[in-house]
């Protein structure tokens, strides 16, 4: 087993043999579930709460809209605190409200209920990403980043399948698989060393004691033109696999006469192709000397999914243009994170990778309201499916094609820095 990691991860498939670094990938593959679960059950879900097409998608919005506010405020506590402290009532919170949804079919407490588990959820992602941060630098950092997302990638391929079938039974019981948090927590707390508590030293320090970062400093690298670049492409992508996680269902039920089975079969593909690319992430980068090339090549593609599966006329077209955009959702975020963990020392890490969570929590929030928007507007003109299909092209060409806008400008700002 050790040879066939080996093979695929090169030398840095040693950070496999850390045990904190796997607890932080299980505590990962928890979360991963926040969207991937609901995305294929959304029309099946309008039935039991009594809320047309068009509303539903408010599922994603009141899961993402908490963290806008919250990550900003959990990174000065990760950064002042310690990490495991946030990490583990966090999935708790998440478990414990993600569960309760299977006991309401009042559309009101639903939503509140996704809004209490995107509370859990805005303190589960960020201090995973920081502590692999914390914990490995270069390459093997970039590779901790892809593995996660990797994670992520494979949890979102076998979940929403196994909540496809589970819904055929009863609407209920795929929410019965947020319950996993919960284990998952005790062990976090029994188990896990914080890579940083207060008074810590971080590698960049050359040993001195760790002091923590103010608002100033944060606010002075934020708003170096590169920093700031890679912080708004990090939440691009995001436009484009949240809108096909919302509207997944919606294309292959509606558009493509397609089942709720088949969208959580594309849900499973996607996420498959972006957990196998993104645990190359780092390989790649070495390859092609930066990451720079990588993340144009990763944006292109993302894009050209995207709008292949607007324009898909069946199920496999459809299916090839989610493996693609998963190839490039893989790469680009990996990077992205890659990128922001390694622009702050310790002091500001968290706060740094916090803000730029806070920004995807903005994007992921805003994509689903705006595509309603769009499919609605433009539905009288080409109908329904066209709508739809308008709807995907829109978050393709900002997700993508703004991606690469960004690279470019960062690219040019920080020279050979990427």
């Amino acid at each position: 087993m050790a040879n066939t990691f080996d093979t695929v991860l090169g030398s840095d498939a040693r950070i496999l043999a850390d045990a904190d670094f796997r607890l932080l990938l299980l505590a990962n593959s928890t979360q991963a579930l926040g969207s991937a679960l609901v995305s294929p059950l959304l029309t099946s879900l309008t039935g039991p709460y009594g809320v047309p097409a068009t509303e539903i998608g408010l599922m994603m919005s009141v899961f993402t809209a908490p963290a806008i506010l919250v990550i900003p405020l959990l990174g000065a506590l990760i950064d002042r605190y310690g990490r495991k402290p946030v990490l583990v009532p966090a999935l708790c919170l998440f478990g414990v409200s993600g569960t309760a949804l299977a006991f309401t079919t009042d559309f009101a407490v639903v939503l509140a209920l996704r809004s209490l588990q995107g509370l859990g959820f805005a303190g589960i992602l960020p201090v995973v990403i920081t502590s692999i941060g914390d914990l490995y630098d270069g390459g093997e950092e970039a590779t901790g980043q892809g593995l996660r997302f990797a994670v992520s990638g494979l949890s979102q391929a076998v979940f929403p399948i196994v909540g496809g079938g589970l819904v055929v039974l009863a609407w209920q019981y795929p929410f019965l698989l947020y319950a996993l948090a919960i284990p998952v927590a005790l062990l976090v707390y029994a188990r896990f060393e914080d890579p940083h508590t207060a008074g810590s030293t971080d590698p960049g320090t050359d040993g001195k004691t760790d002091t923590r970062g103010t608002l100033g400093e944060l606010y002075e690298l934020a708003t170096h033109t590169h920093v700031a670049a890679i912080l708004l492409a990090r939440g691009l992508p995001v436009i484009a696999w949240l809108g096909f996680f919302t509207y997944n269902s919606v294309l292959v039920v509606r558009v493509l006469d397609g089942t709720p089975q088949g969208a959580g079969v594309l849900v499973a593909a996607g996420s498959v192709a972006y957990a196998g690319a993104a645990s190359q992430a780092g390989r790649l980068t070495t390859a092609l000397g930066g990451r720079a090339v990588v993340l144009y090549g990763a944006n292109l593609v993302l894009a050209g999914g995207i709008g292949l599966l607007a324009a898909a006329p069946s199920f496999p077209i459809a299916g090839l243009g989610v493996v693609l955009t998963g190839v490039g959702f893989g790469v680009a975020m990996s990077l992205y994170r890659s990128l922001v963990t390694g622009f702050a020392p310790g002091p500001l890490r968290g706060k740094l990778v916090s803000l730029g969570e806070a920004g995807g929590r903005i994007t992921a929030t805003l994509t689903p309201i705006g595509m309603g928007v769009v499919i609605a507007g433009v539905e009288p003109i080409v109908g329904f499916a066209g709508a739809v299909r308008w709807a995907f092209v829109l978050i393709g060409a900002i997700g993508g094609l703004g991606g690469v806008v960004c690279v470019r400008l960062a690219s040019r700002a920080a020279g050979s820095s990427l």
